[in-house]
């Protein structure tokens, strides 16, 4: 039997979710496994928008198994529908992949380089191995699959008979009415939204043997493989149906009965599903959520299946900070792959955890990674020591790990921004790396880069991806003898004050401690003076003493935190280019 005790984060809207979930499970199917879903297009990189698509049930669903119920989280891998147009930078720019619009994305030959056999397994495979890092369970379900080999023959049937209870309700929502004359054959359908097709063209007659009207399927071309194909006719009894293609103008005639190469329009596809799965839970992207799009419009088709529309939060937009704009150039977005190269599992998930799904957000690429890092690590903290809020706490749990397990995890979490400074400096040597590292606190020294592993490979992929040349830290050969000239002798004696107190205070901390504490000796305070026992002067002369550090040893205004920055550079080295 499962475990009835809901959860007590009663103000995690995950945990809400899953109430709502249970519930509804529990009455259209006592004793059966909780039905969720998601649905991904792999027609080109499926980013971090589309993730949210796979979180938000994924989510619901652990939560759910952490109760002890039986769940199936169902990935449709939409690898059925038509391949619209060349992502890109994908493809390239000679237009080859252009001769492919219109087949499905299973029959596009994989872009240039590629190991993998078509488009759609291409697309497929990065996300499949970033969810496996985000400790994701699900079950992938191919439509190609299950549409070839005629899974759904019932369901297109039982769709077809009664097309013109389906044509009814788009009828409904069509922005452009029919004109007063019918149309021969197939109104012109787009996946997707189906776009303005649905709303172009004759009210379909529900005769049996109908030879014009709305049809709500669509053959793939027997000869080119392209779904520019109009239904000419079909006849109830017998299923024959004919068509006839406009891209080549090959023309059939087949038993549909039989026929496994063609799909149902995205309308009504997704409603099919959602009766053929008995899904609980699907959300759906603003795009699907709007007055008259897929989910409104598959909620009324749905029950001529006889189903019910899912529970369906619509989510919204996810952001990126920094990528975006570098990588615009070669019309990507970036990726749930991508994101891993730059930040632990853990962090990724916590982003899409903390925030309700109609709440938009951003996943920073740029400097602002390391403020999140920091606000995770603090969250750390507060877990540690019980002063976590129910809600924040929920959130982390569900980062961490999942009903499984914790995900693997940084031993020695040390902060990304310093990990991200030393990586900058050290160019990656990792024996810089290590004796910097192990400097930070001497008397727990590191044996091993592995224990920072593996957020320091992160920080060290985002120094060298995100981060623009010109901004990255070069440190001085040779010191700047025309500013140590200029100095005056308060410059000059801050320069003293620091070298003298190298030695003694060379850790993070201890030299945290230093360079904040010369600019209050030199002032007549003790250099361990509280903010608010120092003139707000005090401040003014911090940051005057920071940007000469930075001017001697870096060249620039600022860069890293000056304590790690130090570290890195040495004690020698120090002293070499701050001597005059």
């Amino acid at each position: 039997m499962p475990i009835v005790a809901q959860s007590t984060e009663t103000t995690d809207w995950v945990s809400r979710f899953a109430d709502e979930v249970i519930e509804e499970s529990e009455r259209r199917a006592p004793g059966k496994p909780v039905v969720v879903a998601s649905g991904l297009s792999p027609s080109g990189p499926i980013h971090l928008g589309n993730l949210r698509e796979v979180m938000t049930p994924h989510l619901v669903a652990d939560e759910i198994r952490r109760r002890g119920y039986t769940v199936r989280h169902l990935i449709s891998w939409d690898d059925y529908d038509r391949y619209r147009k060349v992502p890109n930078g994908v493809a390239g720019i000679d237009g080859s992949w252009a001769e492919h619009i219109g087949k499905p994305l299973t029959s596009v030959p994989a872009p240039a380089g590629s190991a993998y056999p078509n488009w759609a397994e291409h697309f497929k495979a990065a996300m499949t191995e970033a969810l496996a890092e985000l400790g994701v369970e699900y079950d992938g379900i191919s439509q190609t699959e299950q549409y070839t080999a005629g899974t759904y023959r019932e369901q297109v049937l039982f769709a077809m008979k009664h097309r013109g209870d389906i044509d009814a309700v788009l009828e409904q929502y069509r922005t452009k009415k029919a004109p007063a004359k019918k149309q021969q054959g197939q109104k012109p359908v787009d996946e997707a939204e189906l776009e303005a097709a649905e709303g172009s063209g004759a009210a379909a007659e529900d005769d049996g043997s109908s030879t014009s009207g709305y049809y709500p399927y669509k053959p793939y071309c027997g000869q080119c493989e392209k779904d520019l194909t109009t239904v000419t006719a079909y006849d109830d009894t017998t299923t024959e149906l004919s068509y006839t293609c406009s891209a080549c103008g090959f023309a059939e005639t087949v038993l549909l009965s039989e026929f496994n190469r063609g799909k149902l329009v995205w309308k009504v596809d997704w409603p099919m599903r959602w009766a053929y799965e008995g899904v609980i839970f699907e959300p759906s992207g603003v795009d699907h959520s709007s007055p008259g799009s897929s989910f409104q419009v598959g909620g009324q088709i749905v029950g001529i299946f006889g189903g019910k529309q899912p529970i369906g939060p619509m989510y919204a937009f996810v952001g990126i900070s920094g990528m975006a704009k570098m990588s615009s150039s070669k019309g990507g977005v970036p990726t749930a792959s991508d994101a891993l190269q730059i930040m632990e599992p853990q962090l990724l998930r916590w982003l899409y955890a903390r925030r309700r799904p109609n709440q938009s957000f951003k996943i920073a690429f740029d400097q602002e990674i390391q403020r999140l890092y920091d606000e995770w690590d603090k969250l750390a903290g507060k877990v540690a020591d019980g002063s976590v809020l129910p809600a924040d706490a929920a959130a982390y749990s569900r980062a961490v790990g999942t009903a499984a397990g914790e995900l693997p995890r940084t031993p020695r979490p040390m902060a990304y921004r310093t990990l991200a400074s030393v990586a900058d400096i050290t160019a990656g040597a990792e024996d810089q790396t290590l004796r910097i590292l192990s400097e930070l606190d001497p008397e727990n020294p590191l044996a091993s880069l592995d224990e920072v592993r593996p957020r320091l490979d992160k920080a060290e992929t985002w120094i060298n991806t995100q981060v623009p040349a010109e901004e990255r830290t070069v440190v001085r050969d040779e010191p700047d003898t025309d500013l140590l000239k200029s100095l005056d002798d308060q410059g000059r004696e801050s320069l003293r004050l620091l070298l003298e107190g190298l030695e003694a205070n060379w850790s993070l901390d201890g030299l945290t401690h230093l360079v904040y504490g010369v600019p209050k000796v030199q002032a007549g305070f003790s250099a361990d003076a509280t903010a608010k026992e120092l003139p707000a002067e005090i401040k003014v002369a911090q940051r005057t003493f920071f940007a000469l550090l930075y001017h001697l040893l870096v060249g620039r205004d600022t860069g890293p935190r000056l304590p790690t920055l130090l570290l890195a550079v040495g004690q020698d080295r120090v002293r070499k280019l701050l001597s005059a």
